[in-house]
């Protein structure tokens, strides 16, 4: 007799459970290598020593509260201030105020150094003409009074002459730099005792600039 026809639908479950075999076979190896790397499990690279040590001193440096802020703002302030100080007395050009920075400005500076200028003399010609015209003789009064006008006079006249060389000179070397209120600052500085200038004179007396 011949065997018994086998039914199709065994054949095609059988198939599809051969099929399924080595699928199910391989999914638990991925799924322990994925448990097994750290990296899969954080979804991100392990960082370096070095990276993970800025990271600390970052959030330790990070200010906790309003009182440590304001304590730092003041800490840095008074260190930028020092720094200014110590420029203005050395002329290092990097810490220097904003007033005082660039070429133009360090040129008026060094052309008023290089030079007497009268007006460097007000202060104590100032005090001599004070007390003259305290002391209770008439002559003495006139006199003190009679150098006072020669002293504005012959500021006023040193003053104009050497702004408008300076501003010809300047004109000269920075043709295409920003000018404005050189001028006047350097002969703010003029009125100025040398020794009390600020930032320190860097030239000598007769030295051109």
């Amino acid at each position: 007799m011949p065997p018994d026809p086998v039914p199709l639908g065994f054949v095609f479950r059988s198939r599809a459970k051969d099929e399924k075999a080595p699928a199910a076979d391989k999914a638990p190896l991925t799924d322990s290598k994925q448990t097994r790397d750290p990296e899969a499990k954080k979804g991100r690279p392990t960082p370096k020593r070095s990276e993970a040590q800025s990271q600390r001193r970052s959030v330790a440096q990070t200010p906790t509260s309003r009182k440590e802020a304001s304590k730092r703002q003041r800490d840095e302030r008074r260190a930028q201030l020092e720094k200014q100080r110590q420029a203005l007395a050395g002329g290092d050009e990097r810490y220097l105020p904003a007033r005082d920075k660039g070429p133009v400005r360090k040129f008026a500076r060094d052309t008023i150094d290089s030079r007497f200028n009268i007006a460097e003399f007000f202060l104590p010609m100032a005090v001599v003409i004070l007390v003259l015209s305290m002391v209770q003789v008439g002559a003495l009064q006139s006199i003190a009074l009679l150098l006072w006008l020669v002293v504005i006079v012959l500021i006023v006249v040193d003053s104009a002459l050497t702004g408008f060389r300076l501003k010809k000179r300047l004109a000269e070397r920075f043709p295409d730099q920003n000018r404005r209120g050189a001028v006047a600052y350097a002969l703010m500085r003029s009125l100025q005792m040398r020794r009390l200038r600020l930032p320190k004179p860097q030239v000598k007396r007769g030295e051109r600039p």
